[in-house]
């Protein structure tokens, strides 16, 4: 049998037709009628429960993983609407999925990585490939969601973990949606552990540039930054955006960003780590800016730039992507890829032209025909110099051959 996958997408409105439509065209791609696995990830203009039943329903109620994003992405289709769906079938001997879900980030992100470690651990052996990881992309502190998970299993080799946060249409939706089975939660992960005999291929690229100095944190805690260099952020946030900008949240988090500097075992990859401002609050007596959240953990002291996407750096690494991932494949074909895209990359910078002629570029260099599926993130999740991380603004391309 190998490895039988196939994927679709529905437009309709109508959550029941539009999960049923996506899920019997992936079932059709596939060539399969009950699916041993299902991933799905779809936008939020549609009720969630009664959408991930109508797809749990056309898939015989196989165990199923996914979550909400900024839009989604099947084979050559790339739809940020406010309605769109996206499935992937799958059926293979070779294949092993074990799937569950957490909740409480906000609360308790390192918590909830011990609790799916806990999950996790009976299943993790020596064909364990990888672990899928969909957190919610505004609550989750994901340096102690993973601190949680690697300390609780304590492995003595790196389990790669893949996917992206949770996301939703900005300024639509005050939540981001995971989904395990039949089951719709906010505040949490969904994940899904892979195992089997095949090989996975990752690789991971931001098309952000610094702009302006070096500014230094000086007053934070976990991961809220209140001031830098001494001033209030809302003074350093003035040097570089207007107050038009300033006034716009949901500009300012789709546009701007922050550059921290990369850890020595993310030297070979890039400068910068960039981080998306995932919160910005006020001061409820002067309504004035009073501090930003970044997903990641920042310790005063942290060296920060200002960050601004840029067209040239993005579509130099989409090549750079696409070469990474031929190397670690030589001469095996591809068997299925996911692409975990930050939705700063998608219609918010990029015209539509653009945006397909990337994703064209992508498929072009990797497998045209080969079941392709994913989704416009909140934040990406890949590994990087043996290390996991987060990372926003990225493409992360995961490949299973």
């Amino acid at each position: 049998m190998g490895i039988q996958a196939g994927v679709g997408m529905s437009h309709h409105r109508n959550p029941k037709v539009a999960g049923q439509e996506a899920a019997e065209k992936a079932l059709a791609a596939a060539g399969v009628e009950t699916p041993d696995f299902v991933f799905a990830f779809a936008t939020v203009g549609y009720d969630q429960q009664g959408l991930l039943k109508a797809v749990h329903e056309a898939t015989d109620g196989a165990p199923l993983c996914g979550c909400s994003g900024e839009g989604v992405i099947a084979g050559g289709e790339a739809d940020e609407s406010n309605f769109a769906v996206a499935v992937m079938t799958l059926r293979s001997d070779q294949l092993r999925f074990s799937n569950g879900i957490v909740t409480g980030l906000r609360e308790g992100s390192a918590k909830a990585g011990r609790a799916v470690a806990e999950a996790i651990q009976p299943e993790v052996n020596s064909d364990t490939l990888a672990l899928f990881l969909f957190p919610d992309g505004l609550t989750v502190n994901f340096d102690r969601l993973l601190a949680g998970l690697e300390g609780q299993l304590n492995l003595d080799h790196l389990l790669p973990l893949v996917g992206g946060t949770a996301g939703a249409i900005v300024g639509m939706s005050p939540a981001t949606y995971q989904y395990t089975n039949d089951h719709v939660v906010s505040d949490g992960v969904a994940w899904a552990l892979l195992s089997g005999q095949a090989q996975i291929a990752w690789a991971v690229n931001h098309g952000c540039v610094p702009v302006g100095v070096e500014h230094k944190v000086t007053r934070s805690e976990g991961n809220i930054i209140y001031e830098m260099d001494g001033r209030p952020i809302l003074d350093v946030l003035r040097d570089y955006l207007t107050d038009d900008e300033i006034e716009d949240r949901a500009k300012v988090s789709m546009t701007f960003a922050l550059g921290l500097e990369a850890p020595g075992y993310m030297q070979d990859h890039d400068e910068y780590v960039i981080r998306a401002l995932v919160a910005i609050g006020e001061d409820d007596a002067t309504g004035f800016l009073d501090y930003i959240g970044i997903p990641t953990e920042v310790s005063e002291g942290t060296s920060i730039w200002m960050a601004r996407r840029d067209y040239e750096k993005l579509a130099k690494g989409v090549d750079r992507v696409a070469e990474e991932i031929k190397t670690q494949l030589g001469d095996k074909p591809p068997r299925l890829v996911f692409q975990f895209d930050c939705a700063g990359r998608g219609k918010a910078f990029l015209r539509e032209h653009q945006k397909l002629r990337l994703l064209e570029t992508l498929r072009g260099r990797i497998g045209p025909d080969v079941p392709w599926l994913g989704f416009y993130t909140f934040g990406e999740i890949a590994p990087v110099g043996g290390h996991n991380c987060f990372h926003n603004y990225t493409v992360v391309l995961t490949v299973i051959y």
